[in-house]
């Protein structure tokens, strides 16, 4: 079933020193998303996607093992090279696969019009992504989610590159970012508008209710690579109020929202975005918080750095 359209919410409170208000924290326990229009302001998003366009023309392909980034869409494997599996602790560049030429394997785009993403630790390498990242703002919606000591454990530019940026199926977070129970949440925040014509994210509603974490992301254990392993662990979030019934055909809702724009999102929710087919680009910026005091082990694919990882409250 094609995606309902959902209105572009009003602007209103934004989060910024204040937390979520009671109105934004029960559409988010409903829905498992919140759409939050001008949480970043039009200067420090400008700010923000120059940099990335900065970095995409300046960093080097001579010494680029030419990665490519898969969501594992067509039964095809996710990344799980060595340039990916230690790429948490520095920012690293990942190729779309449709930015070679199938025929000779070399780059058909430009490089700065061929990476998919970059990560996954921009939020400390970066000055103007670390700015953007450990706020205040974010550390007040993380208290209105009832964190305890969140961490921020992975941050990423998202391309969407123009006419190749690849579709993402249905996922859900906790499964590539499990802790025991689950507690992954996404801050998610458009550099540019994101619309259904450039790849703009659509959302399961009230899927995380329904809808357990039932596998995970995690390293070949005595092998190179990366592989799906069943959840042996806590399949939602503890405490939390669980649907009994399971919708087979899920209806999504497109997310189409202005630049600036964060949206939060619970690691159980099943979200996807279509292929970028259109003229313009759809860049965005997103970090994802763990509950520091849950259990996060050693199978996960991405590991923690040497000092851990970030702390949001400060």
């Amino acid at each position: 079933m094609a995606p309902s359209r959902a209105p572009i919410p009003p602007s209103g409170a934004n989060g910024r020193g204040q937390g979520l208000t009671p109105e934004q924290l029960q559409s988010y326990r409903n829905d498992g998303y919140l759409i939050i229009p001008d949480a970043l302001d039009a200067s420090t998003t400008a700010s923000l996607l120059q940099e990335t366009k900065d970095m995409l023309s300046t960093f080097s392909v001579d010494d680029h093992p030419m990665t490519k980034f898969s969501a594992g869409e067509d039964n095809k494997p996710h990344v799980g090279d060595d340039y990916f599996l230690t790429s948490g602790d520095k920012v690293r560049f990942f190729f779309e696969e449709n930015a070679f030429d199938p025929s000779t394997g070399e780059l058909g785009k430009p490089k700065h019009r061929a990476i998919n993403k970059i990560g996954h630790y921009l939020h400390e390498l970066n000055p103007a992504y670390r700015d953007a990242t450990i706020t205040p703002s974010h550390a007040d919606i993380a208290r209105s989610l009832n964190f305890r000591d969140p961490r921020v454990l992975q941050s990423m530019i998202i391309c969407k590159q123009p006419e190749i940026g690849g579709r993402v199926p249905p996922h859900q977070d906790s499964t590539f970012l499990y802790t025991n129970p689950p507690s992954a949440t996404g801050f998610w925040i458009a550099l540019e508008d994101a619309t259904a014509e450039n790849g703009c994210l659509s959302f399961a509603k009230g899927s995380h209710r329904r809808r357990p974490v039932k596998s995970r992301f995690v390293r070949k254990q005595g092998a190179d690579g990366t592989e799906f392993v069943d959840v042996e662990g806590a399949r939602f979030p503890q405490g939390f109020e669980v649907e009994d019934k399971a919708h087979e055909d899920e209806v999504y809702t497109l997310g189409e929202v202005k630049a600036g724009t964060l949206v939060l999102i619970h690691g159980n929710l099943l979200h996807k975005s279509e292929k970028n087919l259109s003229g313009r680009s759809r860049f965005i910026y997103t970090f994802h918080v763990i509950e520091g005091e849950n259990e996060y082990d050693e199978r996960n694919w991405l590991q923690p750095p040497e000092k851990g990882f970030s702390r949001l409250y400060q």
